[in-house]
């Protein structure tokens, strides 16, 4: 089974523990057999590779999510990354030609398309998996999955097929409804649309080759800035004749807010939390180091992070967005290929940073041209490199890295490092990375 998973979405609607780098597929809330916790995007690859151990995986994503994805998945997946967003159609067409000119993947080889972020059981992907046989049998140019409604939802657009059968024929498509047009619709037989296909690739090659100009996969990619923001649905879904549905009745859930979250959330509370006996149908998520007291809450979603705190009523949590949208600042919390970093304090002309750095991982040969670098090690061993020159470090050391100075780390073990930035200007952009054969 091919696979290509849609990751994008910006943090708004899971702040403070999703932001513009840590979207909500990435938040660690859903507990293991282990007691330790996974994220969406690490549930959802969990699910697949259940179901078929030989699926191939490749994830579409912008490029500020790609350092989370090899955090959390590392080299398991394959990743077409997309220079700005453009919606799903350029996405998914980006990703089609990633499959065909890089991967070498047989344009008669049947893909599906979905979400890197439902709230599912693994029949889902046996479905999914389903999906891609049909599309194999090219009886139709597109096969949809779609989901029996539990309810009226105003949140979906809908697909009427021509006859209740499990596979039908599309007879047409509707917008989001409102509630009283959506409980017409579902005395109709309608599903919902989730975003869910499959098709050839070379179906989805040759449909990218009549509406956009471009040579192949690579000549595509330098002219993605200039095209046309445009969902798949309305490029391709809505102008196809040939295309046919199939019903899926299982669990479903779309995670978006905070009141979808806790419904699907193994436990009530994540760190250091204590609820008194008074509350009732409240979740709590701590990731800072100080305590979380709640005394009498009800109804509510707390959300602990070091980006901000969040009280809300969890009715009020689908409207958080433009509230949120007000704060201005910069992230303070971001998961890279090699650890997690999260600015501790903000000064004028100074900040400070705690890194953990996983073992067997290093960061990127770079230098700051606006700044200086104070490392100190609190734990684990390793290896600093300054300007080409080896050091082994260890707990207690400390290295001071001046401006222009070209330097990275490998961590033998785990490693905890505090690190302190001053200068005039601190600029995430401030940073030139330069090749290395350590």
């Amino acid at each position: 089974m091919n696979i290509i998973l849609l990751s994008g979405g910006s943090g708004k609607r899971l702040w403070p523990l999703s932001n513009d780098i840590r979207s909500k597929q990435f938040i660690k809330l859903f507990k293991k057999d282990d007691d330790s916790y996974e994220s969406m995007v690490q549930r959802v690859y969990r699910q697949i590779t259940t179901v078929d151990p030989d699926a191939k995986v490749t994830i579409a994503t912008s490029k500020t999510q790609v350092s989370a994805i090899r955090n959390q998945l590392g080299e398991k997946v394959d990743i077409c990354i997309e220079p700005c967003r453009r919606d799903t159609f350029p996405a998914i067409a980006l990703a089609a030609l990633y499959l065909y000119d890089v991967l070498k993947v047989s344009l008669d080889e049947a893909v599906a398309i979905c979400p890197a972020d439902p709230f599912v059981e693994n029949s889902y992907y046996e479905a999914v998996g389903k999906l891609v046989n049909l599309a194999t049998s090219n009886n139709a140019n597109l096969t949809l999955m779609g989901i029996e409604p539990t309810y009226p939802s105003e949140k979906y657009g809908y697909i009427i097929p021509e006859s209740d059968e499990n596979v039908s024929k599309v007879l047409e498509f509707k917008e989001k409804p409102d509630t009283v047009t959506a409980e017409k619709y579902i005395s109709q037989g309608a599903l919902w649309n989730a975003g869910v296909f499959a098709f050839k690739l070379g179906y989805i090659v040759n449909k990218a080759h009549e509406l956009i100009d471009f040579t192949d996969y690579y000549d595509l990619l330098n002219k993605y800035e200039t095209l046309t923001k445009i969902s798949f649905d309305y490029a391709v879904v809505e102008n196809e004749n040939n295309i046919q549905v199939m019903r899926y009745s299982g669990e479903w859930k779309d995670v978006g807010t905070w009141n979808m979250m806790s419904e699907v959330m193994t436990d009530d509370t994540i760190g250091n939390v204590v609820l008194d006996n008074e509350c009732s149908n409240t979740q709590v998520i701590n990731e800072l180091d100080i305590p979380i007291l709640c005394m009498g809450c009800k109804d509510m979603v707390i959300a602990a992070s070091s980006d901000g705190i969040l009280v809300c009523d969890k009715e009020r949590s689908d409207y958080m967005k433009s509230y949120v949208e007000k704060f201005d600042g910069d992230v303070m919390f971001a998961e890279k290929s090699w650890g997690i970093y999260n600015v501790i304090d903000i000064q004028p002309g100074a900040m400070t940073v705690k890194i953990a750095l996983q073992a067997g991982s290093n960061m990127k040969y770079h230098s700051h041209e606006l700044r200086d670098e104070v490392w100190t090690i609190v734990s684990g061993n390793g290896t600093v490199v300054i300007n080409g020159e080896k050091k082994k470090v260890s707990a207690g050391d400390i290295i001071n890295i001046a401006r222009g100075t070209k330097h990275t780390i490998f961590a033998d073990t785990d490693m905890n490092i505090i690190e302190v930035q001053v200068g005039t200007e601190i600029d995430k952009f401030d940073k030139k990375v330069f090749n290395n054969d350590f």
